[in-house]
């Protein structure tokens, strides 16, 4: 694996990595040692499976800056059964679960019967509000059937979630943060062709802004060629998110750490 070594002091939050991830087998350890240095103080590795969310609960034991999140990614629902869902449930009650999900709806990947993907959705929609845990929004090719399950849910009751790795337009980061959702932003916003979602970012509050990786996915610009992604690389789109706020790094830092620490309260304490 060639990683380039990133220097950086200025404390961040990896919102959303995939550490669970096989194509960090045998290297994950040495990855953790990466995000130190390029002042990645603290991660949230996210479930899509119950299998993969008890490994993220199994590596929050191990490493003490790992913290998970529980749920089942929507294309990966057709794969689910009941007692499955029992065990995200459940999972969710341990301390060093954060959040719930990776949730949402995608219509790119025809892997999944979309009502249950619904289905899914509302059940994370559901714990979340009866557990107090935050929810984690995927969101592909869906826009509308996503704001509708969300207003949905808003009629019973406050929202406490992300949008995350958000590519949509200005419209519909507006209605998401109307409904008390945060907006974050992972490699993508990086990429050269991507200036429209760049100039959303640029109007995102900053109290309302999160970082990620979606690593093992998504390599920043100007490491795009380099595989996996990981936590440290996200420096470079937590500068790009300053540049075009015009800002300097350690303001935007400041603003995305404390507004991790206020969605991902478990993690504050």
């Amino acid at each position: 694996m060639y990683a380039p070594e990133i220097i950086n002091d200025i404390p961040l939050i990896d919102t959303h990595t995939h550490l669970d991830s096989d194509q960090f087998d045998g290297i994950r350890a040495t990855v953790l040692e990466q995000t130190q240095k390029a002042g990645i103080v603290k991660m949230i590795s996210i479930g899509c499976s119950w299998g993969s969310s008890q490994k993220c609960l199994y590596l929050s034991s191990v490493f003490p800056n790992v913290y998970a999140s529980v749920g089942i990614h929507p294309n990966y629902t057709s794969d689910a059964s009941s007692d499955h869902w029992d065990r995200i449930v459940t999972m969710a009650r341990q301390p060093q679960a954060v959040a719930v999900g990776e949730t949402g709806l995608d219509r790119y990947w025809d892997f999944c019967p979309f009502d249950l993907q619904q289905d899914y959705f509302d059940r994370h929609l559901r714990l979340s509000q009866e557990t107090g845990l935050p929810f984690i929004v995927h969101m592909r090719e869906c826009e509308q059937d996503i704001l509708e399950m969300l207003m949905e849910a808003r009629q019973r009751g406050p929202l406490r979630g992300v949008m995350h790795s958000f590519t949509g337009d200005q419209t519909m980061a507006d209605q998401c943060m109307e409904l008390g959702l945060y907006i974050s932003f992972a490699g993508m916003v990086t990429y050269k062709k991507n200036e429209a979602l760049r100039e959303v970012a640029a109007h995102i509050p900053l109290e309302r802004i999160l970082v990620e990786t979606d690593s093992p996915y998504l390599s920043p610009h100007p490491l795009r060629s380099k595989r996996p992604n990981q936590p440290a690389f996200m420096v470079h789109t937590a500068q790009c998110l300053a540049d075009v706020k015009e800002i300097p790094l350690a303001k935007l830092a400041a603003h995305t750490v404390k507004n991790t620490y206020q969605l991902f309260d478990r993690m504050a304490s």
